[in-house]
Parts: structure tokens; sequence; C-alpha cells
């Protein structure tokens, strides 16, 4: 019998036919003589849900701890509800909380790191014959605590499930076939990719596809975890992720991702001398604060300008941070700005490919938008440009890159990101 991990995201499980469909595409793989492990997220709009209420009754910024007593509540009513539809259909299942599933992280609320997993109560259900229901994005200190493991979290908690039972396979059904060469949403003729590298995945999944958790693709890679990409609203064959993946003739840019989760700060008039740089970032890597693209600019009177990105919910924790080490730093102001996206493209092509780079900037500023920040690595190029033509910009990269298709994606799911 081969053991198999299945992950359904919010959109997937979004109403009660939704779930029936999850239901019945699980019982289609029980009796293929499968055993089923299942990792399931909140319903719809559950979290975001969770999350404006908790605004409304607390203004400001809620306790971190009681934050992830809230959302965990999203993941706890999705395996009840799909255990007992499975229970409908006449199969045994049984569900759990990541807890209850032996999911151990660090002490850190919001965004915690699976440290350990002990599935002895998993391996039992599953020899016993049942299909377990697992809730992703959770799970508990040593100490008892309840934590999450931030957005997308569900996607670590399969991929790491399946390592840690050494599942022949685990499974990412989402609301498209697989992943794309960039949002289907934005452009609806983007090519489907029968498969993809480990590195080119993460590199995507890092820089906003959200068709994947980054944590998660660590752990295939790491774990060597056979990863499968697909439609819960169809058949279709879907995307592997794997080592190494073939690359098509001709195309070199592989994807193009986006993240709107980017607000930059601008630190002025820093008094140039060594150390100062490690200064700023010190305090902001212990105020748990991630720091993206950092660009320094030219030095005038002894005095350098610099900036850096971070996500949109770290923005008023740095700027509080660096405005509390003014004093050893020594700066004449602080500044954000909003309303940003990152677009990045990436290829394991790249790095032996001259001009791709000068094509991104070339496309960009035809389109008459000033490019704010860049950030290159081997495989990726990233411009941070203001938000408000986002979907005219990608659809001209993918254009310039020969990505587009004479296809039309079907999408399941909401016909917008949030």
């Amino acid at each position: 019998m081969s053991l198999i991990v299945m992950k359904f995201g919010g959109s997937s499980v979004g109403d009660a036919e939704r779930m029936k469909r999850v239901a019945n595409r699980i019982v289609e793989r029980k009796l293929e003589g499968h055993g089923c492990v299942v990792v399931v997220s909140a319903m719809g709009d559950t979290t975001d849900d969770l999350i404006d209420l908790s605004k409304q009754l607390c203004p400001g910024t809620p306790p971190a701890r009681e934050m992830d007593m809230l959302l965990t509540t999203g993941e706890q009513v999705s395996v009840a509800l799909l255990a007992m539809t499975i229970h409908s259909l006449g199969h045994e299942a049984v569900s759990f909380t990541g807890w209850q599933a032996g999911m151990y992280t660090e002490a850190l609320h919001g965004k915690a790191r699976i440290t350990d997993i002990r599935p002895d109560r998993i391996r039992n259900a599953v020899a016993a014959g049942k299909i377990v229901i697992v809730a992703g994005f959770q799970g508990m200190t040593e100490e008892g605590e309840i934590t999450t493991l931030g957005r997308g979290g569900s996607d670590t908690t399969a991929v790491a499930l399946a390592a840690a039972i050494e599942a022949d396979v685990c499974e990412i059904f989402t609301d498209v076939d697989g992943i794309y060469s960039t949002d289907p949403r934005i452009v609806k003729c983007a090519r489907k990719l029968n498969e993809i590298s480990y590195d080119e995945m993460l590199e995507l999944a890092n820089l906003g596809a959200a068709v994947l958790h980054p944590r998660a693709v660590e752990y295939a890679k790491n774990y060597n975890v056979r990863l499968v990409v697909r439609s819960s609203f169809n058949h279709n064959e879907g995307t592997n992720v794997k080592e190494e993946a073939a690359m098509e003739q001709g195309i070199v840019v592989r994807g193009i991702a986006y993240d709107k989760n980017v607000a930059r700060i601008s630190i002025l008039g820093v008094e140039e001398k060594p150390g100062q740089l490690a200064k700023v970032f010190t305090a902001l890597a212990n105020a748990q604060i991630d720091v993206d693209i950092i660009v320094q600019s030219g030095v005038q009177n002894g005095l350098a300008d610099f900036s850096c990105t971070v996500s949109l919910s770290d923005q008023e924790k740095a700027l509080q941070v660096i405005e509390g080490i003014r004093p050893e730093v020594g700066f004449r102001q602080v500044t954000s700005e909003t309303n940003l996206v990152k677009v990045s493209i990436v290829g394991a092509g790249m790095v032996s490919t001259p001009g791709v780079a000068a094509k991104m900037f070339e496309v960009i500023s035809e389109l008459g938008i000033s490019i704010l920040l860049v950030s290159t690595s081997e495989i990726k190029t990233s411009c941070v440009i203001e938000n408000g033509r986002l979907n005219e910009v990608i659809a001209a990269l993918h254009s310039a890159y020969g990505l587009d298709t004479d296809q039309t994606v079907f999408v399941g799911g909401p016909s917008d990101r949030r």
C-alpha cells in the first residue's frame, strides 16, 4: 500500500459543495488502495474574516498568543466537517488538530517554524484503515502553547508530514491545474509547467507566487519529498516539483511572480563609518523582522542614504525599531513608502544568458514606469515599482519572454488574490 499526503487549500473547501467534491476525491484515492493523510486549510476567507473581527474588537495590534488561539479555529472547523463528509460516504475518517497530530514548533506566535513531528497517532490511524484529516497551519510548543506557521503554513504542514511519515508523494491541490508561468488570474494565456526544479520553485515562492509556500519547498528539497501541484476541480496532470527539471527550447525565463506585501523603509543622512549597517539590521533581526532588498546610495559630505524593503505587517514595527537606535546610529530622517509591488522573473537558464535582466528593465521603462529598487541572483531579477499598473507590467513581461500560449487557463477559485 502506498502512502499519500493530500493538501487542500481554502478555496478547494470553500463551501459545502466543494467540501463534498474534495471528500469524493479523497475516497477515490482510498479505493485505489492508498493510505491517505489529508491536510486542510480553513474554509474560503475564514482566516481573513477572523483577522478582520479581531481588529474590530482590538484596535491596534492584538496579542500574538490570542491571535494564534483565534486563527487555529478555522482549520479545526474544516477538518471536522471534512471527516463528517467522508463518514457520510461510508468511509472511516478521523480528524486531528496540529498538536494532536504531533506538530511541534518553536515558541514564536504568528510565524513559528516546525521543530519536530511525532506522528504516532497518524501512523496508527492509517494502519487501522482510517483516512486521517490534519489541520494545517498550526502546531504546539513543548510547553503546550498553540502556535501558527504563518500564511501558507498548511503547505508546510503537508510536506513536513510527508517527510515524517515517509509518504510516497505529497499532492498539493489548488484552484488551477498546476504551476504556471505567472498568475493566470492576470494572464489568461499563461503557460503551464509540467515540471519545475526545487530551486526555481523556491525562488518563485519567496518572490510572491502563491501556489506554494517557501518553507514547504524547502522541506521538499531538503527531504527529497516527491511533490505534485494539481487542481482540486479536475483530474488533469499537475506539475512535478523535483531536483532538476528539463528546460523547454528557447524558454529562459520560467516564471514571473509578484509580491504586493512590500514596504520601503529609507534611512536618510546616516554618518558614513564602519558598522552602521550592522547596527541597523542587527536591531531589525533581533525584532524578528525579515528584510529583503537593501540598497545604499552614494556618500555626500560624509553622509549616506540607504533603503530596504520589509513586509507591510512589519512596517510600523521596523520604523519603531529604527527610531529606537537613532542615538546610537545617528541619522537625519527615516521614511516609509507603501503601494508598491515587487515583480520578479525566474529561470535557471538566466545565469548563462546575457541580456535577460536588460530586457526586463527595457519592458518596464517602455511603459513609462520608474524602477525604484533592483535585486538579482543567479536565477532571478526583481524590480520594485509602484503598484498601480501591475497587471500591465506582468502581461508585457510575459509576452516579451515568449511565455504566452494560445490556451485560456481555467481558474476554479477566487478571481483575485487577497
